[in-house]
């Protein structure tokens, strides 16, 4: 009993933390100065027919100067008949070299890149008209080589959006707090920007190449853990890329399982403490639940079990604020969820995902 109590109290510990680190950012200013910074745009892509049109009408909307930046389009072996119209983007063939087909599209690119800002997005995605103005103005006041933005999903009304909404306002929470906290470890690749000269300095993917995914947060860790002050989040409302939501339970089942593979070649010692307080917290808290479901006078059990909840609101309530989306449907969300990530964190190590009709 003793030892859920400790796990709990870890858990509300860290999270806490990561409340003060979310407070601690400062949002910057979006600075209307002579735009200078050239970013070539990356979108690898397979069978994304449907969305392309929104991510490319949204390019087509940036408050930027056109002739600062190019889009990359890398088709990683598509079979839905997507045409290109506009001779306005890019348009490559992804060369295959390893086991994980995004990071080879993206290298793809990063190779026939005519600018040194490489900033990558997903398909599914839609950015904000003043997404690069914010990054050159960004890029002004701080001398870095490394951007990690924020990610939202497109407000809807069923309990697996608003679920889905919730768990990505933590995981941003997770993200923003821990950067202020001088440990950041994870960052999303729907939103993130880099030099070509720190790609190479930090041997681009090199030593990750059997994760699928990863293109991102291994990225980032290997250059927090070498080059620290040369990486920056962009914590405005300016810089929020928007996407879309898992339509089914499977589908958010088998992303949820992609991302949390990816734990095991953490380097970052914060992120593998979070992970680990994160899963016993999870498995705490249904512990806590079953015990106190069969002897009713365990009377401090409920107590700590609100505290979890409370916590984990606490974050996501301010980072959905800012965000600009609505935490709908918690306490349902609240209860499944310790469920729903051990499931995610225990099938992560033994079995199988699909992405992109591809099994791994």
């Amino acid at each position: 009993m003793i030892v859920i109590y400790i796990i709990l109290i870890v858990y509300a510990f860290a999270i806490a933390s990561l409340v003060y680190g979310f407070d601690k950012a400062t949002e910057p200013v979006l600075e209307h100065t002579i735009p200078i910074t050239r970013f070539s745009i990356v979108v690898p892509f397979r069978n994304e027919a449907e969305n392309l049109p929104l991510l490319l009408d949204s390019f087509s909307k940036l408050n930027y100067p056109r002739e600062l930046f190019e889009v990359i389009l890398v088709d990683d072996d598509s079979s839905d008949g997507f045409v290109l119209e506009s001779t306005a983007y890019r348009l490559l063939k992804s060369i295959r070299r390893s086991a994980s087909p995004k990071k080879d599209a993206i290298l793809t690119a990063i190779e026939m890149a005519q600018f040194e800002w490489i900033v990558t997005t997903d398909a599914d995605c839609e950015v904000p008209e003043n997404w690069l103005a914010m990054m050159d103005s960004f890029l002004k006041g701080n001398d870095i080589e490394m951007i990690c933005g924020p990610v939202a999903y497109h407000t809807a009304d069923s309990f697996l959006a608003n679920f889905q909404q919730a768990d990505l306002a933590s995981l941003q929470g997770a993200t923003i707090g821990s950067f202020h906290l001088g440990k950041g470890f994870m960052c999303n690749g729907a939103n993130f920007a880099y030099t070509k000269t720190l790609f190479s300095k930090l041997n681009g993917f090199g030593g990750n190449e059997g994760y699928p995914g990863g293109d991102d947060v291994f990225l980032l860790q290997k250059a927090m853990s070498k080059f620290p002050k040369q990486v920056g989040y962009l914590k405005s409302p300016h810089s929020i890329v928007h996407t879309n939501a898992s339509s089914t339970w499977h589908e958010l089942f088998n992303q949820r399982v992609r991302w949390a593979s990816k734990a095991a070649g953490y380097q970052s010692k914060f992120g593998q403490f979070l992970g680990m307080a994160v899963l016993l917290g999870n498995l705490g808290w249904i512990a806590g639940l079953v015990l106190f479901a069969i002897n009713h006078t365990r009377l401090a059990l409920p107590g700590f079990l609100i505290l979890k909840i409370a916590i984990d609101y606490l974050l996501i309530l301010k980072v959905s604020r800012f965000l600009k989306t609505e935490v709908r449907f918690y306490p349902i969300s609240a209860a499944v969820y310790p469920f729903f990530s051990t499931a995610v964190a225990v099938y992560s190590v033994f079995g199988k995902f699909e992405w992109k009709g591809r099994r791994f």
